[in-house]
C-alpha cells in the first residue's frame, strides 16, 4: 500500500496508544505497524513521527537502519533465505535460483502482481538444520530441498496463507545430543529465588563472585565483578536499575541461546530476578534478535506463567520490596545490536549504533540508568550458582575458566546441534562427538563464528576456555571438500553487509576487503592483492570504533595464515591485475558517440 487507509491508520494509532506514544518504544512500534500495513511508505512515517513527536527525518532514519523495516514494498509473501555459510553448503544458492525461476521472479525484487519477493538473510540461527527461511520475517522454514521448493511454489502462487503450509516445514528441533548440567537440569520455578532470598543479597552475590562465572557472549567478563559495578553505582532520581537480556545472538553458526530459550527459559528469566534481587533492579529486557519472532509468543506466555506464580511481578515470592517485572524487546534485523552499547540504544528506540565509552552500561545505560547485559547462557548459569552455590560451578571446568560451555556445532558433521562440555574440552573431542570424522577428515573449524577464530587440523587438541580458545558458542566444521578462501570472502560480505556504517575505518574497510576478494576469486589476484589484504586488515583491527568491526578480518587473518594454499592459486599473476575493465565502463559513451572500435580510450590525439 503507498498511502495509509482508514484501517491502517486506526491500527497505527491504536499500536501508538498501547504504545504510550513513547520515543523509547520507537522500534517496537514500527515493528508492529509494519505487520499491518506492510512495508513503511511516506505517510505511514508521517503518521508514526505525528505520534511520537519525532520528524519523519528522525523516524525514517531509525526505520532505514535496521534490515526487517522496508521503506520500498516487499512481496505478501516476503521469503528471506538463510546465506550463512553453513546454508550454502547446503546448496541454499541452487534452491533460491529455481524458487525463483517457478515463481518468475528476480532474487531481490518483487514480482509484478506484488504477491512475493525473495532475498537472503546473513544468517537465522538454523544453522543445525537448513537451508532455512523466513517468512514475512514471522514463520521460518527449515531443511529446504528441491521437493519442497516445489511444493512452495505451488503454495505461493495458490496463494495459500503461510500459517497453513505443512507444519513439518516448520519444524525446529532443539537437537540437544550432549547435555549437561545446564541442559540437563530440571526446570526451575524459584528455587534459585528461595535460595536467595534465604541467604540474602550480599552473600548470594559473593556466591556469583566465588563462582568465577563469566560472561558466555564472547568477551569473558566476570559476571560478578559487572554486578557489583552496577551494583553500586548511582541511581538516577526517579530510576531503577536496569537488568537485559541479550538474546541477540546473530553471529553466524550460533543458535545456543535459541535453544536455551526454549529448552530452559525458566532458567534465563530467573537468573534474570535473581540479578534484579542482588542489583535492587525493578526493570527487566529480553532483547530478542528479530529472527527468532516465531518464539515470542512462547516467551510471551512463560512470563506471565511466573506472574500469576508470584515469581514475576509486584512481592515476588510474598517479599516485601522485591518488585521486578521483564518487558521484550524484538530486534528488527542489525547484527551490530548483539554490542551491549548498541543493543541499548535500540532498547531506547533509536539506530542500533555503537557508544563511545566511558560511560559504560553499568553506570550509565538505558535511559541513564545503571543497566546490567548479559548473555542468555549466563543468566541460566547464574540461576544454577544462585541455587547450587559458587563452588560448585567453580569446580566444573578449569580454574579459570569455570563451569560448562554450550557449542552450536554445524557443518561437515552426521549430527549437528547442541553440545554442552565443561570447559577443557578439546576442539578433537567436539569432533568426534558431532562425527566429524565418520566420512571426510574436518581441515577446520570455526570457533566462535566468524569474529572468532579458524583452526586447522594440527591445533584440534587446543582447549575450549579462555586461557586457550575462547568462545561465544559457534563450531563450524569444514571437511577437505571445502575452499577456505570461499569460507573466507563469504563471512567478508556478511561483516561488509552488517556494518552499521558508523566508522569509516568498518564502513569503508570491509568493503574493500570484498571487492579485493571478489577480485581474486574473479581471477585477477597477484601480490600486490595479498599486501593491500594484509594492510586492510591491520587497519581495521586497530582503528574501527568497537569490537565487532575490530573482528571484521578474522576469517581473512586466519584463513590466510593456516590456509595459504587456497590464496595462493589466486595470486598467480606477477605483476599487477586490475579488476576494473575500462573499456567496458566506456561502452556506452563510446555508443553514445558514435563509436564502436573496442580499446577506443587508448588511442592518442596527434
Amino acid at each position: 500500500m503507498t498511502d495509509t487507509s482508514p484501517a491502517n491508520d486506526a491500527a497505527i494509532d491504536e499500536v501508538l496508544a498501547r504504545r504510550g506514544h513513547r520515543r523509547d518504544q520507537l522500534v517496537q512500534i514500527l515493528r508492529e505497524v509494519q505487520a499491518h500495513t506492510g512495508w513503511i511508505s511516506r505517510p505511514v512515517l508521517a503518521r508514526v513521527s505525528a505520534g511520537v513527536g519525532l520528524t519523519p527525518a528522525v523516524v525514517e532514519g531509525v526505520a532505514g537502519f535496521y534490515r526487517f523495516f522496508h521503506l520500498k514494498p516487499v512481496g505478501r509473501v516476503h521469503l528471506l533465505w538463510s546465506d550463512n555459510v553453513t546454508d550454502r553448503m547446503l546448496g541454499n544458492q541452487i534452491l533460491v535460483q529455481d524458487l525463483c525461476r517457478r515463481l518468475w521472479v528476480e532474487p531481490g525484487k518483487v514480482s509484478e502482481d506484488g504477491l512475493v519477493s525473495v532475498g537472503f538473510a546473513s544468517c537465522t540461527g538454523l544453522g543445525d538444520q537448513g537451508p532455512a527461511v523466513l517468512v514475512n520475517q514471522h514463520q521460518v522454514l527449515t531443511r529446504m530441498d528441491s521437493q519442497r521448493v516445489f511444493e512452495l511454489a505451488d503454495l505461493v502462487r495458490g496463494r495459500v496463507p503461510p500459517a497453513h503450509w505443512p507444519a513439518e516445514w516448520q519444524r525446529v528441533d532443539d537437537q540437544v545430543r550432549q547435555p549437561g548440567a545446564l541442559l540437563a537440569a530440571a526446570p526451575l520455578q524459584g528455587a534459585a529465588l528461595h535460595a536467595t532470598l534465604a541467604r540474602g543479597a550480599d552473600p548470594t552475590l559473593a556466591e556469583i563472585h566465588a563462582s568465577k562465572l563469566r560472561g558466555r557472549g564472547g568477551a569473558g567478563f566476570a559476571t560478578g565483578t559487572k554486578w557489583s559495578l552496577a551494583r553500586h553505582a548511582p541511581v538516577p532520581e526517579g530510576g531503577t536499575r536496569i537488568v537485559v537480556c541479550n538474546a541477540d545472538e546473530g553471529e553466524p553458526g550460533t543458535f545456543k541461546d535459541r535453544v536455551l530459550l526454549t529448552r530452559q527459559p525458566d532458567a534465563v528469566v530467573e537468573g534474570m530476578t535473581v540479578a534484579a534481587r542482588l542489583l535492587d533492579a525493578r526493570r527487566g529486557f529480553i532483547y530478542l534478535r528479530g529472527e527468532y519472532r516465531y518464539l515470542l509468543e512462547s516467551l510471551e506466555a512463560v512470563l506471565e506463567r511466573r506472574r500469576r506464580a508470584g515469581l514475576l511481578g509486584t512481592r515476588i515470592a510474598g517479599t516485601d520490596g522485591f518488585d521486578f517485572d521483564i518487558e521484550i524487546h524484538l530486534g528488527a534485523g542489525a547484527y551490530v545490536c548483539g554490542e551491549e552499547s548498541s543493543l541499548i540504544e535500540s532498547l531506547e528506540g533509536k539506530r542500533g549504533t555503537p557508544r563511545i565509552r566511558p560511560p559504560f552500561p553499568v553506570e550509565k545505560g538505558y535511559l541513564g540508568q545503571p543497566t546490567v547485559v548479559n548473555n542468555v547462557e549466563t543468566y541460566a548459569a547464574a540461576a544454577h550458582v544462585a541455587l547450587h552455590g559458587g563452588a560448585w560451578w567453580a569446580g566444573i571446568g578449569t580454574a579459570q575458566s569455570s563451569g560448562t560451555k554450550i557449542h552450536s556445532v554445524s557443518g561437515d558433521v552426521a549430527w549437528p546441534g547442541i553440545y554442552e562440555f565443561p570447559f577443557g574440552v578439546t576442539v578433537d573431542q567436539i569432533l568426534h562427538a558431532a562425527g566429524a570424522y565418520d566420512g571426510r577428515r574436518p581441515q577446520a573449524v570455526q570457533v566462535g563464528g566468524p569474529s572468532g577464530l579458524c583452526l586447522a587440523a594440527h591445533e584440534f587438541g587446543r582447549r575450549i576456555g579462555f586461557e586457550d580458545v575462547p568462545t561465544a558458542g559457534a563450531f563450524m566444521v569444514f571437511d577437505e571438500r571445502r575452499d577456505m578462501f570461499e569460507v573466507a570472502r563469504g563471512f567478508a560480505h556478511f561483516f561488509a553487509h552488517e556494518s552499521c556504517g558508523f566508522c569509516t575505518p568498518c564502513r569503508v574497510g570491509t568493503e574493500l576487503v570484498v571487492r579485493r576478494m571478489d577480485k581474486l576469486a574473479a581471477g585477477h589476484g597477484s601480490l600486490f592483492d595479498e599486501r593491500e589484504l594484509r594492510e586492510l586488515e591491520s587497519l581495521l583491527h586497530g582503528t574501527t570504533h568497537c569490537g565487532l568491526g575490530a573482528t571484521a578480518t578474522n576469517p581473512l587473518r586466519d584463513t590466510l595464515l593456516r590456509f595459504r594454499p587456497a590464496y595462493e592459486r589466486r595470486l598467480q599473476a606477477p605483476r599487477f591485475t586490475p579488476a576494473f575493465d575500462l573499456d567496458a565502463e566506456l561502452a556506452p559513451a563510446r555508443r553514445a558517440t558514435g563509436r564502436d572500435d573496442a580499446l577506443a580510450h587508448l588511442e592518442r590525439s596527434g
